[in-house]
């Protein structure tokens, strides 16, 4: 395993800082609850898509996380961030990672549950 920030250094030499996505619209408005279902069913699923396991574990933390811990688990991951906002991601031997928005920010049409 080599230097975590060396794989992911762009040109200059500075690492690719996480940004959180752009806000988005889900095409139907949804409940947290419908979205914490998705989200769920997106993780429980997405090993069996490629990747290794503990790339994905350190994705979802990542995911749910606040920027600055979020910065540090994928560093120490050794993921390569290839869009800013997490949704594609590779780890070392090259393998792809492909993360939906609604896993990383909730949509603008999100319905508030009293």
């Amino acid at each position: 395993m080599g230097c975590a920030g060396s794989s992911q250094s762009k040109p200059d030499g500075a690492v690719k800082k996480i940004r959180k996505p752009k806000p988005w619209k889900h095409p139907q408005p949804i409940t947290k609850t419908q979205l914490t279902q998705l989200r769920d069913e997106f993780w429980d699923t997405a090993p069996h898509y490629g990747g290794r396991k503990e790339i994905w574990d350190a994705l979802r933390a990542a995911a749910e996380a606040d920027l600055t811990l979020a910065q540090a688990i994928v560093d120490s991951a050794g993921v390569i961030v290839q869009s800013s906002d997490l949704t594609v991601c590779y780890d070392e031997r090259g393998a792809k990672y492909e993360l939906p928005k609604y896993v990383l920010s909730e949509p603008t049409n999100l319905i508030r549950e009293s």
